[in-house]
C-alpha cells in the first residue's frame, strides 16, 4: 500500500512546500513541528529536556481530564488527499491507541469549528513504534488536515499523501512558469535507481541544501545510463531546461538528454517501457560539477508535452531540473 501511494502522489505535508503545524491542544512533551518533519524519525538515548525524555515526534502529555488531543496542518499548497501515513516509531509505552483524521479548506492559517470540516477516516486503531497506512477517497482539494489522538500520547510523523490542486484557470497563459515545479504539480513517477535520492527531490523548491537533497543513482558497472520520469503539473511549450548539480561534485552526470511526449498512461513500468521511444526535446549536452545549466537555443520544437525522460549519461546526480515555458490550456 505504501508504495502505491509513494509511486502516484507526493507527501502534500512537507516543511520545504510550506506546510507547517498551526496548532496543538498541548505539545508538553515533544514539539508539534516535528509531526512533519521530513528526516526519518530517530531515538536517543539518554536525551532528556526540561520536561523529560526527548522524542522525534510531537507528544503531548498524560490527560487526566476528559477529552482527547489534536493538532492541524496547513498545507503549503492545496491538494487532493489520497492517503495517510501515521508512524509511531520509538513511541511505545506513550503512543496513542486510537487517532482520527479530518480536513477542510480554508483561507485562515487556522480554521475554527466553523470551517466545514469532514471526517475522512473512521477510528484508527494504532499500536507502539509502527507505521499504518490508509487510503481515502475525497475529491475536494483541502488546505488543512487534522489529526486526532485518543486520549493523548506520541505520534513520530504524518504523511499526507496526494496531488496537488493548483487552480490553473487563474494562471495567464503569456506567463512563463516552471511546469515541472512541485507546487505547479509536478511530481516523479519512476527511476531506473534512487540508490541515494528521491526523484522527487529533483521537483522541490529552491536549490538543493546538500547532496542528500537531489535524485542520485549508484555507481553504474554495467552498460548503459540511468533515467527518470517525471509529470508536468499541465502540459506546455517549453523554451527553458535547468539542470542543476548543486553539491554533487564527484558524482555528477558527465551528459544528460532529455525526451518528452504529450501523452502517457498505463502503470509507471508501462509508461517507462514508452518512454524509451519519446522524441527529443534535449539533445546531449554537457553537464560538469556543481553548476547550474541552463539551456534554451538547443530546445527542439515538439509542441506541447506533459511527460519527460531525463536521461543521465552514465550515472550521477542532479539537484534540480526544472522546464519553463507557457501553460496549453
Amino acid at each position: 500500500m505504501f508504495e502505491e501511494l509513494r509511486r502516484h502522489h507526493i507527501n502534500l505535508a512537507q516543511p520545504r512546500l510550506g506546510a507547517e503545524v498551526v496548532h496543538a491542544t498541548d505539545d508538553f512533551f515533544a514539539d508539534k513541528a516535528r509531526l512533519i518533519d521530513p528526516a526519518e524519525p530517530v531515538f536517543i538515548p539518554g536525551k532528556y529536556d526540561e520536561n523529560g525524555k526527548w522524542m522525534d515526534g510531537w507528544e503531548s502529555r498524560r490527560k487526566r481530564v476528559p477529552g482527547h488531543d489534536w493538532c492541524v496542518i496547513r498545507l503549503g499548497v492545496p491538494g487532493l488527499v489520497a492517503g495517510f501515513e501515521i508512524d509511531t516509531r520509538h513511541f511505545t509505552g506513550n503512543y496513542p491507541p486510537g487517532a482520527e483524521l479530518e480536513v477542510c479548506r480554508s483561507v485562515g492559517a487556522m480554521p475554527n469549528d466553523e470551517a466545514g470540516w469532514t471526517k475522512v477516516t473512521p477510528r484508527l486503531a494504532l499500536k507502539g513504534d509502527d507505521r499504518i497506512y490508509v487510503p481515502v477517497e475525497h475529491r475536494e482539494p483541502v488546505t488543512h488536515i487534522r489529526l486526532n489522538i485518543f486520549p493523548d500520547g506520541g505520534v513520530a510523523r504524518l504523511r499526507v499523501w496526494g496531488r496537488v490542486a493548483k487552480d490553473w484557470s487563474t494562471v495567464d497563459c503569456d506567463k512563463r512558469l516552471d511546469l515541472l515545479a512541485m507546487e505547479n504539480g509536478g511530481r516523479g513517477i519512476i527511476a531506473n535507481d534512487e540508490h541515494y535520492g528521491s526523484i522527487e527531490n529533483l521537483t522541490a523548491p529552491g536549490r538543493g541544501v546538500n547532496m542528500g537533497d537531489g535524485w542520485e543513482t549508484r555507481r553504474r558497472r554495467e552498460p548503459g545510463h540511468d533515467w527518470a520520469i517525471l509529470e508536468l503539473g499541465r502540459p506546455g511549450i517549453i523554451d527553458e531546461v535547468v539542470v542543476d548539480t548543486a553539491h554533487f561534485k564527484g558524482n555528477y552526470p558527465d551528459r544528460c538528454i532529455l525526451q518528452a511526449t504529450a501523452d502517457a498512461s498505463g502503470t509507471p513500468e508501462e509508461i517507462a517501457a514508452a518512454a524509451e521511444s519519446w522524441p527529443v526535446l534535449l539533445p546531449e549536452v554537457k553537464l560538469s560539477a556543481d553548476s547550474v545549466h541552463t539551456f534554451r537555443e538547443e530546445i527542439v520544437s515538439l509542441g506541447p508535452i506533459r511527460f519527460v525522460r531525463l536521461n543521465i549519461i552514465p550515472d550521477g546526480g542532479v539537484s534540480r531540473l526544472r522546464l519553463f515555458g507557457r501553460v496549453v490550456r
